[in-house]
């Protein structure tokens, strides 16, 4: 998705080469730093797949809730649920204790997202009857589908958790992810809004599909919002997708655009980015010099 936040409130720059070679000697603190930011080492590399496996885990959990299963089988997802949001308790104190500068992490974007992921397991675990309030249990579900935002901390940089990829492959993830974002939550919130008010919307994907039907404008009509806030919801999701997809499209094909010119700065007029095959400024007409195959 589109780089959230300023500078400031992305995570910490993954690890060089050189940094990595020294890791050795480094306190616990700086230890546990290094191994939540870094890609390169099998430790680094088992700790982001974990950390993906469990932010996809906790989205499927929250699927296979929407439909009709039997309790015993609730209850082993309830189950699942709270051993997941452990581990991200734990993710979330450790790169707490690990940050630099603990008060600035706590205000960055991506440990809001960690926060917003780990609440409405607390606030069920603590508030035994929730039932009696409906609009608590909505809240409680709409946060649940918020924790897809996890995702982009590994899509803020080239350094994504394999290790090094081009600024085109990663914005061409990023288009991915955005769109997977949008239907998925979506999708989630218009469940949660119309369920049992709407008769033909009963489970997730029953929502994924009018999702996907509205935003690609082909509208059969056969599911429609009933209520005021399931407009809205609708409202919502068509904008988004018309402002964030063709934003991301449009990065891509800038991307790729420059990736068929070279880094070359005119002396002249400082123009970046040239013809492989160039001698003058396209701007200034100065001469420049680059190598190339004839």
């Amino acid at each position: 998705m589109t780089q959230t936040g300023s500078k400031k409130d992305r995570p910490p720059s993954r690890p060089t080469a050189a940094q990595r070679a020294d890791s050795t000697g480094m306190t616990l603190r700086q230890t546990l730093q290094f191994y939540l930011i870094d890609c390169q080492t099998r430790l680094g590399k088992g700790i982001d797949i974990f950390i993906i496996s469990m932010n996809l885990l906790v989205c499927i959990l929250f699927v296979l809730e929407t439909y009709p299963i039997p309790e015993a089988a609730r209850h082993l997802l309830w189950k699942t649920e709270v051993v997941v949001v452990t581990f991200f308790i734990l993710e979330y104190l450790l790169r707490l204790y690990a940050a630099e500068n603990r008060w600035r992490h706590l205000r960055n974007i991506y440990s809001l997202i960690d926060l917003v992921a780990i609440l409405p397991t607390i606030f069920l675990m603590f508030f035994t009857d929730p039932s009696k309030s409906i609009l608590f249990v909505q809240i409680i579900r709409v946060f649940k589908v918020f924790r897809i935002f996890r995702f982009l901390r590994f899509m803020v940089d080239p350094d994504f958790f394999f290790g090094n990829i081009t600024m085109y492959v990663l914005k061409v993830v990023r288009l991915a992810l955005t769109i997977f974002i949008i239907f998925f939550i979506s999708s989630g919130v218009f469940f949660i809004v119309e369920n049992g008010i709407n008769s033909r919307v009963s489970t997730f994907g029953d929502a994924f599909y009018y999702t996907v039907v509205t935003l690609t404008t082909v509208g059969f009509g056969d599911i429609i919002p009933v209520s005021e806030t399931g407009r809205w919801v609708t409202v919502l999701m068509i904008m988004s997708g018309i402002i964030l997809i063709p934003w991301q499209a449009g990065q891509i094909v800038r991307e790729w655009l420059r990736s068929r010119k070279r880094d070359i700065t005119c002396p002249t007029c400082g123009l970046r980015f040239h013809d492989v095959d160039a001698s003058h400024c396209k701007s200034c007409g100065s001469v420049i010099y680059q190598e190339y195959e004839g």
